[in-house]
Formats: structure tokens, C-alpha cells, sequence
């Protein structure tokens, strides 16, 4: 269906309103935080969720430039990934370590514990998979912490709505939110989005997204073995599962997603997408049991018509591409040259990006080139500077538009921004009561497979 710039207009509307009513209902009786001062307070961390991922922020939390910040607790379901990401950041951070065994919590509430160790406007680090992110960000505001929250915040129409009124209640208590979109803190693409905003490259007509490869993370999976639960075997392999990370799609593709979209200036409208599970077993002729593609492309749609396309795919042996361009009416650019937020970004004139055509590449100081520890040292500037910075709407939103692709893939349908902001099919409701002994939100059918979308069959949701 088509969609107008009227329609955006109410679109834009019943976030806002959503969210001010959330927010009214939730803040009575609040009281702000304390916000650390310039410097010498000591900023406390809490990490809950430590895989790579975690460990990762954490290292790159107790490097911020406005110090001094200590981690004084964590929290995991599995010890081994807990033991592993303390002995690993003990390594190069035990100056900056206090945490003793007693402030190492296992299991579904030592979220709650970890958290209950900070003071108000001290940070909370959420690196989980992404479908308890709404449970444990509604805990972190209610105990007035700031919260750095890994991408992507939600996985279906539900979860989203319920950040947007969360994002609306930290703000309202002057909470500093950082999401993990680190292309949005690559020197290289902000100073491309500025130079595309000031006109270099005409109107974008079109974008293009890649990131095709070899099988990655957890993605691909054969029957769960009996042993630990499924629940916990199906958290520890999250790639595979809707439920827990939005599938492949969302969790690999959402930066260059994120990225284009901040490009364009706006949010997609709709998408129409295909996809398809082109291997159904392993090397070794083991059937996959997982519920995501091995392949897809999504277009997606802007409201002035401009287009935007995203490939993946996760197949050995094919050719590899990943990286992101925009093409405009009067130039084009590479904006990642590798990987999610590669440098250089760089402007051609024409459409041809040749070495002869270069009228513009971005040059960043060194101790600016690391994404990664650049939304760090922005998130604790706003928290040392008390300055408005909360990027859980716009790491929602982009959320969104990733889901909103899949869906369209997965159903065979075209999708709207409305459509999936809409959707009631909550992929895990109890995730909040989740405990060691739950059952997991999606079990696996007799033959010990999973649910797997059917384009053009299961067309209202994906599964």
C-alpha cells in the first residue's frame, strides 16, 4: 500500500502520544537522579549479559576518556561466560575491577542483584540477547541508572512499543540512554550525513546495503542435545531463535539498516522482501532446526519514493560483499567502506566509484577512529556533562525497520512501518517470568525442529 506524507504525520503522532501517556502514567512521584559531576566521581558499572559483546563494552566503558569509572558487578545465566569475561577483562582492567564473588549473580534475576549494587546515575551495561532488553531497561529506570544497551533493543511490533514508552520515562528522569548502534559514533559517517544533509550528493534515490558471508555466530543450528534445558540452550544459541535476537536478519544487518536510513534522513515506509533456506542441513548432512533464512533481500521504501535495498546472506563459498553505498542525483558515496562502519566513507562525482571519480574522503583523528569507544566517551560526556542524550527511541526505531524487512521476507508481504509497529504476534510475553526451570518460549516440534516462516502461507506473522 502506499503511504503519504500525511500518514507519516500520524505515524510520528501516535508515537509521541504513546509514549507521553506511558510516561505520565510512569512518573509519578519521581525524583532525578544524582548526575556525576564533571570529574573525579567515580562512576560505577554493572554488566549484565557477559559474552563477547559484553565483555567488549565493558572494556571499552572503563576506557572512557572522563574516568574514573570502576565495574562492580555482573550478572549472566551461564557462569562460564561470566568467568570468562571477568578472567578476560581482568587482564588489561584490574585497577579499574571490585568484583568479588558475591557481586557475581547467575540466573534470570541477577539482573535485579548486579543492579542493586549501584547508586543512582551510576551505568548499567545491558548485553543479553535482545528480547529481555524491555524487562531489565524498565528495572534500570526504576532504579534511576544510566544504561548503555546493546543493538537491537527489540525483535517485534510488542517489544518496540514498550521501549518507546521507556525511552519517553528515562528521558523524563534525565537518564542517559547509549544504544549500540556504533556507526552512528563513526567520525567517517557522521561527516558524510552532514555533508549529504548540506546537498553534496543531490536527492538519494537509492541505497544499497551488503553483507553476505559464510555462516556466522549462532545462526545455524542442528536438534538441541538434551542437555542444558532448551531454554538456556536456545539463549546461549540466540542467532537462531525469533524469539530471543530477531533471527539473523536483525541481529547481523540492523547496523547497515541503521546506518542508510541516517543517511536518507528518515525511516522507511514499507518493504517487500524474499528470502529462503537454500541448505537445510550441515557439511556433515545434520538437519538445521533453526528458523532463519540463509538468505535475503529486502527493499524498502521512503516516502518521496527513494528505495533502499539490503542483501544477506550467510553462505559458504559464494562471493563475499559487505559494505554500504548511496547514490544521489549529482554524486554517490561509499559510506562503509568494509564491514558495519568501515573507513573511509568517501564521495565520487557520478555513479562510478573510481579512484579518478574521488572528490571527498574522510580523514579522523586517530583517537577518534574507533566506533566502539567513541559512543562511550559520548555517553559519558553527557553523563559528566549532564547534557540530553537518549538514544533508546531512535535505536527502537531502527529496530523496527530491521524487523519490519524480515517480516516482509517471512511473509511474503508487503510491510508497513504501521504493519509491524502494530503487529500483536509478541514472539516470547512471559520472557519477564522467565526462570532456570521455564520452558522455553518456542519448543521444538516432534521431529525436534522449530517453526519456520512460510512466505505466502503464514501471512500475518512470521511464524
Amino acid at each position: 500500500m502506499n503511504e503519504s506524507s500525511n500518514s507519516l504525520t500520524t505515524r510520528r503522532e501516535f508515537i509521541k502520544t504513546t509514549t507521553r501517556i506511558a510516561a505520565a502514567s510512569a512518573l509519578a512521584g519521581v525524583v532525578i537522579p544524582h548526575v556525576h559531576a564533571a570529574g573525579g566521581d567515580l562512576i560505577q558499572v554493572a554488566l549484565v549479559g557477559c559474552g563477547g559483546r559484553g565483555t567488549g563494552a565493558a572494556s571499552n566503558a572503563l576506557s572512557s576518556k572522563r574516568g574514573p569509572l570502576k565495574l562492580v558487578a555482573m550478572a549472566d545465566v551461564f557462569a562460564d561466560k561470566l568467568n570468562s569475561s571477568y578472567e578476560n577483562l581482568a587482564k588489561g582492567k584490574a585497577d579499574q575491577m571490585d568484583v568479588p564473588q558475591d557481586r557475581r549473580f547467575l540466573g534470570f534475576d541477577g539482573y535485579k542483584k548486579a543492579m542493586d549494587c549501584l547508586k543512582p546515575g551510576d551505568i548499567v551495561i545491558l548485553t543479553t540477547p535482545p528480547a529481555f532488553r524491555w524487562v531489565m531497561f524498565t528495572y534500570a529506570i526504576e532504579k534511576g541508572l544510566n544504561v548503555f544497551m546493546e543493538k537491537p533493543v527489540t525483535v517485534d511490533g510488542p517489544s518496540t512499543r514498550k521501549i518507546l514508552k521507556l525511552a519517553e520515562a528515562a528521558t523524563a528522569k534525565n537518564l542517559k540512554v547509549g544504544v549500540g548502534l556504533m556507526s552512528r559514533h563513526s567520525r567517517s559517517l557522521q561527516e558524510l550525513a552532514k555533508r549529504i544533509q548540506d546537498g553534496e550528493l543531490g536527492e538519494i534515490i537509492l541505497m544499497r546495503g551488503y553483507r553476505m558471508h559464510g555462516p556466522g555466530g549462532s545462526a545455524f543450528q542442528t536438534k538441541w542435545p538434551g542437555n542444558p534445558s532448551e531454554l538456556l540452550w536456545q539463549i546461549r544459541n540466540f542467532h537462531a531463535f525469533l524469539w530471543a535476537s530477531g533471527g539473523n536478519f536483525s541481529d547481523f544487518y540492523i547496523h547497515v539498516v541503521d546506518h542508510l536510513c541516517w543517511m536518507k534522513g528518515s525511516w522507511p515506509v514499507k518493504a517487500q522482501a524474499v528470502g529462503g533456506r537454500h541448505y537445510k542441513t550441515n557439511p556433515d548432512g545434520v538437519p538445521y532446526v533453526d528458523q532463519n533464512f540463509d538468505a535475503y533481500s529486502a527493499e524498502y521504501v521512503f516516502a518521496d519514493g527513494g528505495r533502499m535495498l539490503m542483501d544477506g546472506r550467510c553462505m559458504n563459498g559464494c562471493n563475499d560483499i559487505y559494505s554500504s553505498y548511496v547514490h544521489g542525483s549529482k554524486a554517490s558515496a561509499i559510506a562503509s567502506k568494509s564491514g558495519d562502519c568501515g573507513a573511509p566513507s568517501t564521495i565520487f562525482k557520478g555513479q562510478n566509484p573510481q579512484r579518478s571519480n574521488m572528490i571527498w574522503t574522510s580523514e579522523v583523528p586517530q583517537d577518534q577512529r574507533d566506533p566502539y569507544q567513541n559512543e562511550w566517551n559520548d555517553l559519558v560526556d553527557a553523563i559528566r556533562d549532564d547534557k540530553p542524550y537518549n538514544e533508546a527511541k531512535r535505536g527502537a526505531e531502527g529496530s523496527l525497520v530491521t524487523s519490519m524487512g524480515r517480516m516482509a521476507a517471512h511473509t511474503g508481504q508487503e510491510i508497513t512501518f504501521e504493519d509491524i509497529l502494530n503487529c500483536e504476534h509478541e514472539f516470547a510475553p512471559t520472557v519477564d517470568q522467565l526462570t532456570m526451570d521455564s520452558p522455553a518460549p518456542v519448543p521444538a516440534g516432534p521431529d525436534g525442529t522449530y517453526p519456520k516462516p512460510m512466505p505466502g502461507i503464514t501471512k500475518k506473522r512470521e511464524y
